[in-house]
């Protein structure tokens, strides 16, 4: 199957950001260099991207012309142009077993649920960072790039924070931080008309989102919604720790490092 017809992947996260399973149809097999791609009509694993790294597991097929269970390990997700690519490898004989996932096959999703609930607290606190920036005075900085991964997240803001306030502000967020986590209140995402998502996001969205879209909008709490297409907790305590650990600031820029306990 050609590549260019291939239609768009549903993101089935999307309806339900913390299930971990879930059932496809195959649509093809493809080759990419060394490496074996499955491309699903639809997908509970979230592709690398927004900052949040890409999700494991294995895609099992369980009918077709191979006795028994025929396992995918997915090692790595992409997407582009819409289209979601399972990069992995077959257990056992190649051959027999892409014979299981040919077009129009039924199989079977399961996330790593541990790396998806890292991956979410991650990117979870990373959200959350945004709103103790705002509440602690420091909303005229704006977010320009987050990177959501285990070995060292952070975020970056544009614009500055005077050399003198780094150790006050640091200190402000964190307690900030603990107190949000302390209390709580509920994660949710939703895809909205253009109007709907601009209100639920303070009056603005980022000039790339169109105006005849729907876009994705998380919201925390009470809190301005934010327009993200990743994988989330349900709710502020899951987080269960935002640390900041360093705050530099270099030609405009802010970066904001942070951890969350294990």
């Amino acid at each position: 199957m050609d590549a260019m017809i291939i239609p768009q992947t549903r993101l089935l996260y999307f309806d339900d950001m913390w299930a971990t399973q879930s059932s496809a149809t195959v649509l093809s097999v493809q080759e990419d260099g060394t490496r074996q791609a499955v491309i699903l009509d639809a997908t509970i694993f979230h592709p690398q991207g927004g900052g949040q790294p890409a999700d494991t597991g294995v895609i099992v097929s369980t009918e077709g012309d191979v006795d028994g269970e025929v396992r995918f390990l997915v090692e790595d997700v992409r997407s582009k142009d819409g289209v979601v690519f399972h990069y992995g490898k077959f257990e056992g004989i190649q051959d027999q077993s892409k014979s299981n996932f040919r077009g129009g096959k039924q199989v079977n999703l399961h996330v790593n649920e541990e790396r998806r609930n890292l991956n979410s607290r991650l990117h979870s606190a990373g959200h959350l960072l945004d709103i103790c920036m705002r509440t602690v005075g420091l909303g005229h900085l704006e977010p320009s790039k987050g990177y959501h991964f285990p070995d060292g997240p952070f975020v970056e803001y544009k614009g500055t924070i005077p050399q003198h306030q780094l150790e006050s502000k640091k200190y402000e967020l964190n307690k900030e931080a603990d107190a949000l986590i302390s209390v709580g209140g509920k994660v949710s995402a939703s895809i909205l008309p253009y109007e709907v998502a601009t209100e639920w996001c303070g009056g603005a969205l980022p000039n790339y989102i169109s105006r005849d879209s729907t876009p994705r909008i998380v919201k925390f709490g009470e809190f301005e919604g934010c327009p993200c297409g990743g994988t989330h907790v349900s709710d502020i305590s899951v987080v269960g720790s935002l640390k900041v650990t360093q705050i530099r600031t270099k030609k405009g820029v802010t970066k904001v490092s942070y951890s969350i306990n294990p």
